[in-house]
């Protein structure tokens, strides 16, 4: 039996639609049961959620205690329930991959209430203690050196105390999130020990990168802030400092906190230095592995641990599925190494890239190269890249750069590099990251003038709605037999921290666009809606030489009588909402666009349809 839960970043944005082809969802891939998000990453109190091969709705409101790994944990036993229920011999595969600890970080405020005053030494002295308890472990080699804060990040002595005090409580909600994850494995264990199946299942624990730096120098009270451009200031933050964690957040620590979690190493996630791509890895299997606590120190990869998998069972893989050829595995097996601490290494060579930041691992040997965040590969820069070199065997943390010293070295590993890329189609380069959200997207959908919706239906993913972005565009509401009393969202995109909504309260119609959550720009009509069958319009139309989130004028109509104009003076350049937040008919799903109403607000008059046409960008 197989089941997966929670994460499933694997998709294209095209694909994450009811119309789509779902070869690429979970069940599509060979799981049976699926429950979870489809996106990067989702709310963790109004999540974005697939049961199968649907949306639904969260069960539940964090008012009634809802937060999302719960859920997941509660479906993940649910499912070995069932199974067991009926076949209690039958072995299963559970991927179980909670939102957590990734961001927004949010945690029920009991969790986060146990870390208060915890990290108000800052991150200069936990990575100290870090590394010291690192140490004790045996976690790392007795010899290994701290690296050195990065130059972008300031010592924590020369904070303002309200930046300690702000900085330090973000670090209170990470930890929060990280212990009430660790709870809730302890809940998936606790069952299989219920069922006796613990000492016989090979459980796999691992993080997917190192801790993410995009909350940038302050941190944020909203992700989407990063991908569209804007940092916000420590004196918002601090005004919005009793939202963090809290449903009405989607929050993120500074990156001085990531470098501490990333402890002994160099730099974070997006980056190939060892703080963006060494990860723990805890394997359990009491039944087979009997030196417990015991640390391990071949080298591995994520690639190996399906092999190893099927290695363990004693499976040999097929040369053919259905009549199609598959691709030798990448990977090799570590199985040995449950059993001896002393087997040798098998994986002996592999290359790493990201956004053009490279580097590759070969027999012991790293060599790194650094590419700038969110800038091109030119010709030029391939040119002027330079080689940072690293002994793995006898400086665990890369504290070291011996590249001058081994010449040589370090044109092989460049060679080496390149022959990589070349055997694994990682060419060519891209060094943009941010930027390719802005690159259209081949798309399924036919090209067209107008998008028509009609309300009550599932949201409508982004990727494949009418496009609004950094554009003039007009919606028409169609409302039959109007009395005036009507209410509720006609069309809607996103959520509470990015979009807008058009609808109609008391009367009157009303559009609100939501600047990343900071600002809400609020255009009404100045008479209310006339009986009779009704054409509600709004046209937003992008200022002469606006550039990427550049303002506007709202100009509303009543059957093309102008009713109402206002202005719009920021607009989201680069997308609307951090996760997968649609666009919705007839009423607004998961967090609200505007704080003018409460979610779903649904509209309770004769919407018959909305036609939306995008306009020039």
């Amino acid at each position: 039996a197989t089941f997966a839960v929670g994460k499933w970043h694997l998709i294209p944005e095209l694909d994450k639609n009811m119309a789509a082809d779902k070869s690429r969802w979970p069940l599509g891939r060979g799981f049976e049961r699926y429950y979870g998000f489809l996106g990067g990453d989702t709310h963790q109190y109004y999540p974005d959620l697939v049961y199968d091969n649907h949306y639904v709705d969260p069960p539940a409101t964090p008012e009634e205690g809802y937060i999302l790994t719960d859920d997941l944990t509660d479906k993940a036993i649910g499912f070995i329930r069932d199974l067991k229920a009926v076949a209690p011999g039958k072995p299963f595969f559970l991927y179980y991959s909670p939102g957590a600890v990734h961001a927004p970080h949010h945690a029920p405020a009991s969790y986060i209430k146990k870390y208060a005053g915890h990290f108000d030494e800052g991150w200069d002295k936990a990575r100290e203690e870090i590394l010291e308890k690192q140490i004790k472990l045996g976690i790392v080699p007795p010899d290994t050196r701290l690296t050195p804060r990065d130059a972008s990040i300031p010592g924590w002595e020369t904070l303002s105390d309200k930046q300690k005090a702000l900085y330090a409580y973000m670090m209170e909600v990470f930890a929060g999130m990280m212990e009430h994850t660790d709870y809730n494995i302890g809940r998936l264990l606790d069952f299989l020990e219920e069922t006796g199946e613990r000492d016989n299942t090979l459980i796999i624990v691992l993080s997917d990168n190192g801790a993410s730096a995009e909350g940038g120098p302050n941190g944020l009270l909203n992700e989407a802030a990063f991908f569209n451009g804007d940092f916000q200031s420590v004196d918002y933050l601090w005004e919005n400092k009793d939202r963090l964690g809290g449903p009405d957040s989607y929050n993120h620590y500074p990156v001085g906190w990531a470098l501490a979690g990333d402890t002994p190493f160099r730099r974070w996630k997006r980056t190939v230095h060892l703080g963006g791509i060494r990860d723990p890895l805890i394997i359990s299997w009491p039944q087979k592995i009997k030196d417990n606590g015991a640390i391990r120190k071949q080298y591995i990869h994520a690639i190996d641990l399906m092999p190893t998998l099927l290695d363990v069972l004693g499976i040999t893989p097929p040369e053919t599925i259905r009549g199609y050829r598959q691709t030798p595995s990448e990977g090799v097996s570590f199985a040995e190494t449950l059993e001896n601490a002393d087997a040798a290494d098998r994986h002996i060579t592999q290359y790493y890239e990201m956004f053009g930041y490279r580097a590759i691992y070969h027999d012991g040997w790293w060599a790194v190269s650094p590419h700038k965040f969110n800038t091109p590969i030119t010709e030029d820069s391939l040119a002027n890249a330079h080689w940072e070199l690293y002994d793995s065997e006898n400086d665990f943390s890369q504290a070291v750069n011996l590249a001058s010293e081994y010449p040589g070295k370090v044109k092989f590993m460049d060679s080496l590099w390149w022959a990589e890329a070349g055997k694994y189609h990682v060419l060519p380069l891209d060094g943009r990251a941010v930027a390719r959200l802005y690159v259209p997207r081949p798309s399924f959908i036919s090209p067209r003038d107008t998008f028509v919706y009609y309300p009550g239906g599932l949201q409508v993913k982004l990727s494949v709605a009418a496009p609004t972005l950094n554009r003039s565009f007009t919606i028409k509401s169609e409302v039959g037999n109007a009395t005036g009393d009507e209410e509720g969202v006609m069309l809607a995109v996103a959520g509470s921290f990015g979009g807008w909504s058009f609808y109609i309260k008391d009367g009157y119609a009303v559009f609100d666009y939501n600047w990343i959550g900071k600002e809400i720009y609020s255009v009404r009509s100045g008479k209310r809606i006339p009986s009779g069958d009704v054409t509600v319009e709004m046209r937003f139309t992008r200022d002469a030489n606006a550039g990427r989130g550049g303002s506007g004028t709202v100009s509303l109509y009543f059957n093309r009588d102008k009713a109402g104009e206002g202005k719009v003076e920021h607009t989201n350049p680069g997308i609307y909402w951090p996760s997968s937040e649609g666009m919705t008919c007839g009423y607004d799903d998961l967090t609200p666009v505007s704080d003018a109403y409460d979610p779903p607000f649904k509209f309770t008059g004769e919407l018959i349809k909305v036609v939306v046409i995008p306009g020039e960008k």
